[in-house]
């Protein structure tokens, strides 16, 4: 199988890649890596990968020249690319209409167009907005609070498109919010990690009790393989890690591993339109495709802080 990994020099994209060509992820015949390297793109990531059927890419997905070159050689898209903060969004979201939606779009164009036999969509949980109980099912209406959650939503929606209207195999999979090594640090786990290893204080908006469900980037990872040998053409899959803590509850175990107490909390004004709660249900991607999360909670969020620990070098130059 030849794949074309786009955003693959970001924190889940990399690791998708190192799954891969580590021997353990599909089998492939070739691997093509398509990055613009824009701030979270990291080439560090990728460092090292060399081998004959591995090639990296820098461009963006809004090249249709480029991306339709790309999508001629090869049988399987997987779309990574994405601007993806949050807070970014809130600030200007231009960025993220162009690379969620107008990229979506461009990449769909040339895939379907030059003989890429399935397309891959990594999307979100945040798409279906906020609940105060039970779980999302990929039934649930889309409702985004977010420019970055909404930009997701549209793209969503523009695969949805492309199966019905063209009948191009497209699977769209949403995952909760993930953690491992290689997230950039202005992401919540490692930027409380590292501003803990630097005895800096950590901030939490408002009151600290919106609640996220937690997923490994590894295990992430796998779900988007099985999506890509045996999803169902058009459909979409929920992936979640089932470790539901609301922010200050994981602070508080961040801080516990690392030493310190909760006086290095720091309370700062809430993010505007902040969702409250996110919780999916996976029961189809379990009973369609054989996905679980294998990676224990504690192990996994113990082996990230070791992660960060460890390798000071990678992320120290990312926070200047």
């Amino acid at each position: 199988m030849r794949v074309l990994v786009t955003g693959g020099a970001g924190f889940i994209g990399s690791n998708f890649v190192r799954r891969i060509l580590s021997g353990n992820g599909l089998k492939i015949s070739s691997l093509t890596v398509l990055d613009k390297l824009t701030y979270a793109g990291n080439m560090d990531n990728l460092a090292e990968f060399s081998s004959d059927d591995y090639e990296f890419i820098q461009g963006d997905i809004v090249d249709s020249a480029l991306v339709n070159k790309l999508c001629a050689r090869v049988d399987l898209v997987v779309n990574f690319a994405a601007e993806s903060h949050v807070d970014r969004s809130i600030a200007g979201s231009r960025e993220f209409v162009m690379t969620n939606i107008l990229g979506v779009q461009t990449l769909l164009d040339a895939a379907r167009l030059n003989g890429s036999s399935r397309f891959i969509q990594v999307s979100t949980d945040e798409v279906y907005g906020s609940l105060d109980s039970d779980s999302w099912s990929e039934e649930s209406p889309l409702l985004p609070n977010s420019p970055y959650s909404a930009s997701k939503a549209s793209a969503d929606l523009i695969c949805r498109s492309y199966y019905v209207t063209h009948k191009f195999d497209v699977v769209v999979t949403r995952c909760s919010n993930n953690y491992g090594p290689y997230q950039f640090p202005e992401k919540l786990i490692p930027r409380f990690v590292t501003n803990l290893i630097d005895d800096l204080k950590v901030p939490i908006y408002g009151n600290g009790l919106n609640v996220r469900d937690w997923l490994h980037v590894d295990d992430h990872c796998l779900g988007i393989e099985l999506a890509s040998e045996k999803g169902r053409a058009g459909e979409v899959y929920n992936i979640g890690g089932g470790t539901e803590l609301s922010n200050l509850q994981l602070t508080k175990k961040i801080l516990s591993k690392l030493g310190k107490d909760e006086g290095y909390i720091q309370y700062v004004e809430d993010r505007l339109g902040h969702d409250f709660r996110y919780s999916v249900d996976i029961s189809k991607v379990e009973k369609e495709l054989g996905f679980s999360p294998r990676v224990n909670w504690e192990t996994g969020i113990e082996s990230t802080i070791n992660w960060y620990l460890e390798n000071q070098s990678w992320w120290r130059k990312l926070k200047k």
